[in-house]
């Protein structure tokens, strides 16, 4: 893991806390949105995620807009790496807000899918989320507050050909959240799952099925801001009324 780079405007402790995304890639994905969103609010962002390049550049887009971030290249799956990021998190001021949003998928009949690469789909969906999980909590419990949240998708619910393995994974992701929540929720932590079930607009969708993109025509993806806006709401419901499982699809999209 590389150290995280130092935002600008001040050091010490943040007064308004601190907030990690694990899982941003490009700009106008969901992992770029949701650091976005949380540094509007206030929250110093720990953006994580593998490439360097796209991490600067979204934390270069936060500072321009007045917030502050760090930029953090990290694998997931390696659990000194995670813990190494979360110190870092909670040094700079209390953790508030915590979003696992890795996603890594493959396309690939069961019979075709190595043993490997199926075990790599959990590692990164499902191992990563338990490592990440495990760390927010760990900071998160003596304070009696935080929120936790996972990024869901429709094979968590549910597993067909050619994504089996990484529904597995995703599913095992769901029953982590679940069992967090369970847990965790009476001592006043908030953990949730955030299905997406739909296709997020952006350059992977393009670039990987762009007959379906364009099919879809407007407002048949989900906008990346919108998602990134319901994850915020969670992060701000009253202890009253904690929603545990959140589903989000385009009013275009069957169900």
């Amino acid at each position: 893991m590389t150290r995280p780079r130092r935002s600008p405007r001040g050091t010490g402790r943040h007064r308004d806390g601190t907030a990690l995304v694990a899982g941003v890639g490009a700009g106008n994905g969901l992992g770029a949105a949701l650091a976005r969103r949380f540094a509007r609010e206030g929250l110093h962002v720990f953006v994580a995620g593998r490439t360097q390049a796209r991490l600067d550049a979204v934390v270069r887009a936060i500072r321009e807009a007045g917030g502050t971030a760090d930029a953090c290249v990290i694998d997931v799956t390696r659990e000194a790496e995670v813990t190494a990021l979360f110190d870092a998190a909670d040094a700079r001021g209390d953790l508030a807000l915590v979003a696992y949003n890795v996603g890594a998928n493959a396309a690939v009949p069961l019979l075709d899918l190595p043993a490997e690469d199926f075990e790599t789909l959990w590692r990164q969906n499902a191992f990563g989320g338990f490592l990440v999980g495990r760390e927010a909590v760990r900071r998160m419990l003596p304070r009696a507050r935080g929120t936790v949240l996972f990024t869901g998708a429709t094979a968590s619910l549910r597993a067909r050909p050619p994504f089996t393995g990484f529904a597995a994974a995703k599913a095992a992701l769901r029953a982590l959240a679940q069992g967090l929540a369970r847990e965790f929720g009476p001592a006043g932590l908030h953990v949730a799952h955030v299905i997406i079930d739909g296709v997020i607009a952006g350059d992977y969708a393009a670039r990987q099925f762009p007959t379906f993109v364009a099919a879809k025509g407007a407002d048949g993806l989900l906008a990346a801001d919108d998602i990134a806006d319901a994850f915020w709401m969670l992060h701000q419901q009253k202890t009253s009324a904690w929603t545990q499982e959140l589903d989000l699809r385009p009013f275009k999209e069957p169900f």
